[in-house]
């Protein structure tokens, strides 16, 4: 698969213009026909649209010695019914810390409705903007627009000026409604200069520069003596970016995060250029790894000596004569004994003292304390940092922490490498879930290597043999015996620790399609977390006395919906992991009834590099019917313009595993 990352290019790089360079929104005075429109042709069930939205960053000397940013942003929707109320609620998120702040000022809100042939205006009074207190950094503007009805176009518009270099306003050109135009203008000097982060599938209808010059006055206004005036005539790059008629962006199945293919425009603080003091702002990722492991708040204690781990370790190690087993003993004390809070963060929240004391913690708690453990025990050992798949992608090229949010181990035992995670409880010795494999990641060593996290190197197998005979009352009974993947097996540990095995079971009944009664239900290795569970029960077919009987062989096991439901995709298929998916099932004709009809058999490949492969294989011989049904799938993951062939692919197979046996009932002879 091609990787989909963000491509990254750099201040100096070259824009390039892809249409028309005086093209412009005018937020014109709106008319009755404005308002009057129903749908857009750019999505004709779309609850909301925005029209427009119009953002601009200017660099501004400040009267703290410095620069401040300001940003300025105007938006206009159209509500085109009650699903689209919520577009006019609206949040501004402002930071604080110590004399660095950000200010909202210059608020408009105003809502647009027609009555009786006139356009009205309702504006948004100051006493109805709230302010919510979200942390000690971090405050919310909050308001809704009002008088909002099903067909209102509104209009908000505001500018932050904030202290926050570092916080250069990203933009977002798609979101859960469409987009008309959106556009964004950032006005940099040449004294700052930052990493432009783009992503996304669409392009630019307009990219553009032009350099002009501009005066910045900057006031020291914390001079012991009188306040001190500085004046920089500098160059200022005026960057340009529009996209127009951008679709919403919906997540649908089989999607890590949306907001890896938002196509946006993100920016990184790098350096301070002349005439400023040279500054290098963004280091590499030795020098980060660096300061990392002599982080208090991170690696610091793997490196010194622990003693206090002897206590606990020194039992766990006795009769171990292998690497491999003293690993295991030490991730199987840590997973049993400790409780995880939490994830979100690669830094730890205690010490790794009392973690071992308190048995819980965050993920970064547990799996620092188990590489501290490991290293203990004279193995090698490394934390690895990664963004899990809800939390995004992050960039090789940068060592932006802030896009980092999970710590597992890595250990070398007996010359094979291991990935640990002795956070979550039901997780076996070298397994990671399928959310840690979302490409780029670091150990965090003296060389920080990179390492790549993929789906496609995940494979799992699943195998069900189904067994339908008479027995000597002639009623028709069977029995099932199940062998699910490995992370199917975790799901079901996770579920039965949630719920029970009763409501399991229930649950599973209500997926079978025929009308049976179970028992003797039965799930072996549930408390043996390296290995897949093993799911049996045994079932009676409740045929009363029809004169047709209609038999899905395969009780429910098969794929009941085509989870690709979309006409057409604008991101990848990001599956879990590779598949490879076996129903068998041997079925003996029911006493006093005979074969109407059985389904056919198939088999067909995804592609010609057969990637996919599904088949259909059924057959009947002295009154035993043999089927056998195989998908399998090897990769993960699948480009937007593979698409189409992917959902043809699983509309076929869900059809044909729908398909049904028809048994009649055998006529008396006279």
């Amino acid at each position: 698969m091609k990787k989909l990352t963000a491509s990254v290019c750099m201040l100096i790089c070259i824009s390039v213009a892809y249409a028309q360079k005086n093209t412009n929104y005018k937020f014109s005075k709106l008319t009755p026909e404005d308002l009057k429109a129903k749908v857009y042709s750019i999505d004709s069930n779309a609850n909301a649209v925005i029209l427009a939205e119009v953002g601009e960053s200017h660099f501004v000397g400040n009267t703290k010695g410095w620069f401040s940013l300001s940003f300025k942003k105007r938006t206009r929707i159209h509500i085109l019914n009650k699903n689209g109320y919520n577009q006019a609620d609206i949040e501004i998120p402002l930071w604080t810390s110590g004399n660095a702040i950000e200010k909202l000022e210059e608020l408009k809100a105003i809502t647009y409705n027609l009555d009786n042939g006139t356009v009205t205006e309702t504006k948004l009074e100051k006493n109805n903007v709230f302010t919510e207190k979200k942390s000690k950094n971090l405050t919310l503007k909050k308001f809704t627009l009002p008088n909002v009805k099903e067909g209102s176009i509104i209009d908000i518009e505001y500018i932050i000026n904030s202290d926050f270099l570092q916080n250069l306003q990203p933009w977002s050109y798609q979101g859960s409604i469409p987009r008309l135009w959106s556009e964004y203008n950032v006005f940099m000097p040449e004294f700052f200069e930052y990493a432009f982060l783009s992503q996304g599938m669409q392009q630019y209808f307009i990219n553009e520069r032009k350099d002009n010059s501009n005066v910045f006055n900057v006031v020291d206004g914390n001079s012991t003596s009188a306040s001190e005036r500085f004046t920089l005539n500098a160059k200022v790059t005026h960057h340009r970016w529009v996209m127009k008629d951008m679709p919403a962006l919906k997540e649908e199945s089989y999607t890590s995060s949306i907001e890896n293919y938002t196509s946006k425009i993100d920016f990184q603080l790098s350096a301070f250029r002349h005439p400023l003091k040279y500054k290098n702002i963004m280091t590499n990722w030795v020098e980060v790894a660096t300061k990392l492991l002599d982080d208090e708040d991170f690696g610091k204690n793997l490196s010194t000596n622990n003693s206090w781990l002897s206590e606990v370790i020194k039992p766990l190690l006795e009769g171990a004569h292998t690497e491999t087993e003293k690993a295991k003993r030490i991730f199987d004390y840590v997973r049993q004994n400790f409780t995880s809070t939490g994830y979100g963060s690669i830094y730890i929240s205690q010490p790794l003292k009392n973690c071992l004391k308190t048995k819980s913690g965050r993920v970064s708690d547990i799996n620092m304390l188990l590489t501290a453990m490991l290293r203990y025990a004279d193995i090698q050992a490394e934390p690895i940092i990664l963004s899990t798949k809800s939390n995004g992608f992050t960039y090789p090229l940068y060592p932006l922490l802030n896009r980092f949010n999970y710590v597992v181990a890595l250990a070398e035992t007996d010359g094979k490498t291991i990935f640990l995670d002795a956070s979550r409880q039901n997780l076996g010795f070298g397994k990671l879930l399928p959310e840690c494999y979302n490409g780029h990641a670091r150990i965090i060593s003296k060389n920080v290597p990179a390492i790549e996290m993929y789906s496609d190197s995940l494979k799992e197998k699943k195998l069900t043999v189904i067994l339908i005979g008479n027995d000597e009352k002639g009623t028709w009974v069977g029995s099932i015996k199940q062998a699910p993947g490995y992370y199917e097996s975790y799901r079901i540990r996770n579920k039965i620790d949630d719920k029970g095995s009763d409501e399991f079971f229930k649950e599973l009944k209500k997926n079978i399609v025929s009308d049976i009664s179970i028992k003797n239900e039965k799930i072996d290795s549930l408390k043996k977390v390296d290995l897949p569970v093993e799911i049996t029960y045994d079932f009676a077919v409740n045929i009363n006395n029809e004169n047709i009987i209609y038999l899905n062989p395969l009780f429910g096991e098969g794929f009941q919906d085509n989870p690709f439901k979309s006409l057409e995709r604008f991101y990848p298929v990001e599956m879990p992991y590779a598949m490879d998916n076996t129903i068998i099932a041997t079925i003996e004709v029911p006493k006093g009834y005979e074969i109407d009809e059985i389904p056919k058999s198939l088999k067909v490949s995804l592609n010609e590099q057969k990637e996919g492969m599904f088949e259909y294989l059924a057959s009947h011989s002295n009154n035993i019917i043999s089927l056998r049904t195989r998908v399998q799938m090897t990769r993960a993951n699948f480009d937007p313009e593979e698409y189409e062939g992917l959902r043809e692919f699983f509309n076929m197979i869900v059809s044909k595993q729908k398909e049904q046996i028809v048994f009649k009932k055998k006529t008396t002879q006279p």
